[in-house]
């Protein structure tokens, strides 16, 4: 879409310049706002035309059952489904008795622009009704970050060119009819007229609508109150049915005059409150959003805003689309977690309903490792709530007949919502990349009261879960048979090497939180002989390497598979899963994301740096990226073995997965971890970022092994530290690193210490990349932004002496 000719490429904003209803849908996704609360789409005020309507609670949902050909034991029997509550964004306007609908009459002038320093999304436009009378309409919207459960809105009308009657009709409407999809797993199940009424309330400038799901048993609350400024004579009149509560105000204007609505919203939603207690709270949210004001409320949200960018923010000089993609990036990666407070972290966030609203892996894996360095305090809720559905975890763990806990691959409440169980039971390594988000957590930002309450009960379940699905063979080598990596191309194999390798660092992760947690430790149960156990199976573990070829295999076996015939497979087969059968796909060299390479980039201290270089290129000749995780995880990778130009291309399909909709499906929402993939493939790939782990007692360092490609001149970024803000500043002169704020800070610089200290930064040189042969992708796979990186840089890229 940002190649699209009525979007525009600035630096600090998304702006559409005119409305192009081909790609109204994908534009709902992209100027949707949130707080990790609260989730609205950017439909159009008026709520038609539209692609999607929507309006989300995270952790709503409906259930339904899974339906099963064969049942068999252990099948999930219900499934989850994120359902659209009440919309409260809604001002529909007549203009002399003419609906506005801009298919209908002229649209002279169309413009929205999502700034991401305000966090409100404005709209401007000039539309003549069939009937020849021509109105301005402006509005503005957001969802707040400073009041969890407030989102507003600013809706003015004013005539031009003659007197017109107008009448604005603000609403708060439930189970809005919503379009008909199929044929597409990523899509979700749509779930129609979800919410069954229980209170409906319309009195003065005050709206009230609430409701409860069927099965899930969740109530939904939303209140409205408005103020109105508009001519004398300006009059409104309130009224409400079960499923609408709708002010309607009416003026007659004359060129000058204006109406003006200013709406205030709130929403509350329990599965254990009564109606009484979600009908106060919404009300005495609503009140308190009231108090605030709508200048108060932007107020609020642009120095949120600021706190988050000062310690944020990334720069890019040479490339203006990676400019605006990086921030765009960032600005919703915040907004799907800012305010989720001990809920999960959809795929789509809440900007859409794509793969049903479910939380996966991924959430750990990219999202959380960005937030943990720009927003920390956005990382514990989400591992709190992985901590509250350990009930749920465990008993699946002893439904399968294992120990600990085995957490879902998706979910919305912690119950699996996968029906196939290939791709779902047997993803085990969602464990691992949970506990790593904790460790992670923890060492960034140093939480030793997190790491003791929440933190050290999941490393224990987890490690627990590993301890008893693995075993030693008459060798003593530690195995894990049967599951299923992050590639979802394969399936149910044995000694999967991302999944052994973040088992080991879960298992030694686990021992080690125990033995600096005695007393809580015994609280759990856990003893020298179990944490002597977990290192042992850590220590003892299958790390499986093919001699011949010289590289890792991603299961054991794997590089004997036959190959996946890509010259035989034409374009319009991509993705292979929607044109194959998963049977052929299993038993196939062809990898759907990055696994093996994923591996690489999370335990980068388990390979040399000559094994990175054949592994990647292995790998790359088999990678189709039918998954949107892929392209940040191999940027880092093509950029740590001194493929830049090649990173580079990967950024940008990265970066612009949804700014280009590359997959075809950002109308369901946006992708949340390619976004957060874009800051990864910077900081992490061109930044060189690592966590040095220290040996014989030394402490972990935090490294960078900074290096551009020709296409980038300059890149900036900024870190939270253990309470320290770290500016690095990259360029072909060199790197250099700032402390902005706290106690000085040693990292590394390719291997060397440097000392950074407040007003004394540190400047160091970038050595010359090593020149390797270009690694090939499949035949018609190479990434979307390669053509691109050609132009910049034709050839390797050199940087530094």
């Amino acid at each position: 879409m940002i190649t699209h000719s009525c979007f525009a490429v600035e630096p600090w904003c998304l702006r559409e310049t005119e409305l192009n209803l081909d790609v109204l849908a994908q534009s709902e996704s992209v100027f949707a706002l949130s707080n990790g609360h609260i989730g609205w789409r950017g439909n159009l005020d008026e709520g038609e035309p539209h692609g999607l309507p929507g309006a989300y609670l995270n952790g709503v949902h409906e259930q339904h059952p899974l339906p099963y050909a064969e049942a068999g034991y252990g099948y999930p029997e219900s499934g989850q489904t994120m359902i659209n509550v009440t919309d409260g964004k809604v001002v529909r306007l007549l203009v002399n008795d003419h609906p506005c609908d801009l298919r209908y009459g002229r649209l002279l002038e169309h413009e929205r622009v999502l700034d991401f320093r305000t966090g409100v999304l404005a709209r401007t436009a000039r539309w003549t009704t069939p009937g020849g009378q021509t109105v301005r309409i402006t509005s503005r919207r957001l969802v707040s970050f400073t009041q969890r459960a407030v989102a507003a809105l600013v809706y003015e009308v004013e005539p031009l060119g003659g007197p017109a009657t107008v009448a604005v009709q603000s609403e708060l409407v439930a189970n809005e009819q919503l379009p008909h999809t199929e044929g597409d797993p990523r899509v979700a199940a749509v779930t129609r007229s979800p919410l069954v009424a229980e209170e409906h309330f319309a009195e003065d400038t005050r709206l009230r609508l609430v409701h409860r799901t069927e099965r899930s048993g969740q109530r939904v609350g939303a209140a409205a109150d408005h103020l109105v400024e508009g001519p004398d004579g300006t009059r409104w009149t309130a009224q409400s049915e079960p499923d609408v509560s709708r002010l309607t105000v009416t003026a007659d204007l004359v060129p000058g005059q204006r109406l003006r609505l200013v709406k205030f919203v709130a929403y509350g939603w329990s599965g254990e409150r009564s109606l009484p207690a979600v009908h106060d709270q919404v009300d005495g949210a609503v009140a308190a959003a009231l108090s605030a004001g709508w200048d108060g409320l932007v107020a609020e949200q642009r120095a949120f805003l600021d706190r988050f960018w000062a310690g944020a923010d990334v720069e890019v000089e040479g490339d203006a689309q990676i400019q605006q993609a990086v921030r765009f990036a960032l600005f919703h990666v915040l907004q799907a977690a800012a305010r989720g407070e001990e809920r999960a972290i959809p795929a789509k966030g809440l900007t859409g309903t794509g793969y049903d609203g479910h939380s996966f892996w991924d959430t750990e894996s990219l999202v959380l490792p960005v937030l943990t360095c720009t927003a920390p305090r956005s990382v514990a809720p989400v591992l709190r709530w992985r901590h509250r559905t350990l009930p749920a975890a465990r008993e699946r763990a002893l439904q399968l007949g294992l120990a600990g806990a085995a957490f879902p691959w998706r979910t919305i409440d912690g119950a699996e919502c996968s029906a196939y169980w290939p791709a779902g039971t047997a993803a085990f390594h969602v464990n691992a990349d949970i506990a790593m988000a904790v460790v992670r957590y923890v060492r960034v930002t140093g939480d030793e009261d997190f790491e003791r309450a929440e933190g050290l009960e999941l490393l224990v379940e987890t490690a627990r879960l590993w301890r008893s699905l693995g075993h030693h063979d008459a060798g003593g080598v530690f195995h894990i048979d049967g599951v299923t990596g992050p590639d979802e191309y394969s399936a149910v194999a044995r000694d999967n090497l991302y999944t052994n390798l973040m088992a080991r660092r879960n298992l030694r992760a686990a021992a080690d939180a125990a033995t600096r947690h005695p007393d809580r430790a015994e609280e759990l149960g856990v003893d020298e002989e179990e944490a002597a156990s977990w290192r042992d199976a850590a220590d003892r573990m299958a790390v499986p390497y093919n001699e011949s070829l010289g590289v890792h295999e991603q299961s054991a076996g794997y590089t004997r598979l036959q190959r996946w015939d890509f010259d035989a497979t034409p374009p319009e087969h991509y993705p292979l899963l929607l044109h194959y059968p998963y049977f052929d796909l299993y038993r196939k060299q062809v990898v759907k994301q990055a696994d093996l390479v994923l591996a690489m980039m999370e335990c980068p201290e388990e390979f040399t740096d000559e094994e990175k270089a054949r592994n990647f290129a292995y790998y790359e000749a088999l990678t189709v990226r039918d998954s949107s995780l892929s392209a940040c995880c191999q940027a880092v990778l093509a950029a740590e073995t001194g493929h830049l130009r090649l990173a580079y291309a990967y950024l940008r399909e990265a970066g612009l997965m949804d700014l280009a909709d590359l997959e075809h499906n950002t109308r369901d929402g946006l992708h949340i971890a390619s976004l957060a993939g874009s800051w990864i493939a910077l900081v992490v790939g061109f930044g060189g970022m690592r966590r040095h782990v220290g040996r014989d007692g030394e402490p972990d360092r935090l490294g960078f092994a900074p290096r551009l490609p020709e296409a980038l001149t300059r890149v900036v970024f900024t870190l939270t530290v253990r309470g320290r803000r770290l500016k690095v500043d990259i360029s072909s002169a060199g790197a250099r690193y700032v402390l902005l704020e706290g106690e000085p800070l040693e990292v590394l610089h390719h291997g060397e210490p440097v000392t950074v200290a407040a007003g004394a930064p540190a400047d160091r040189p970038v050595p010359q990349v090593p020149a390797r042969p270009e690694p090939q992708q499949p035949r018609g796979r190479h990434p979307a932004g390669l053509a691109e990186a050609e132009e910049a840089g034709g050839g390797e890229q050199v940087v530094g002496p």
